[in-house]
């Protein structure tokens, strides 16, 4: 049985940094062949995609216009965990973050929807504010 766990969110003021991740286990296949999407959702929106890390190697990575230079998305496949890196924050930024795993890659990488996916974390909390 799949499982996948969500951690790292919080309470930081703008310009801090935070560490999303999701521990998956239970996966038919090594994690190497699934991509990771990081998606949020802030009240009264609807859900974007903000990060994917491709599957494969090298993996390629795909982030929303307004999180390029700010957010890193990271793969440990020996670990089984997925991060994402958020340095920089801001107000805006401020949502319910959730990680999904799809077996492969859709191309081009960042354009697979949410139910796209083959299996989805719980979301984490991430709140930015003055």
């Amino acid at each position: 049985q799949v499982q996948i766990v969500t951690s790292g969110g919080g309470l930081v003021q703008p310009g801090g940094d935070l560490r999303v991740s999701c521990v998956v286990s239970g996966l038919p296949y090594p994690l190497n062949h699934y991509s990771i999407g990081w998606f949020r959702q802030a009240p009264g929106t609807g859900r974007e995609a903000v990060s994917v890390i491709s599957a494969g190697e090298p993996t390629r990575s795909w982030y929303k216009d307004s999180v390029k230079g700010r957010f890193t998305v990271y793969k440990d496949v020996a670990g089984g965990v997925g991060s994402l890196q958020m340095t920089n924050l801001m107000p805006d930024d401020t949502a319910a973050y959730y990680c999904a795993l799809d077996y492969g890659t859709v191309l081009p990488v960042g354009s697979a929807r949410w139910d796209e996916y083959d299996y989805f974390g719980q979301g984490t909390q991430v709140t930015v504010f003055s």
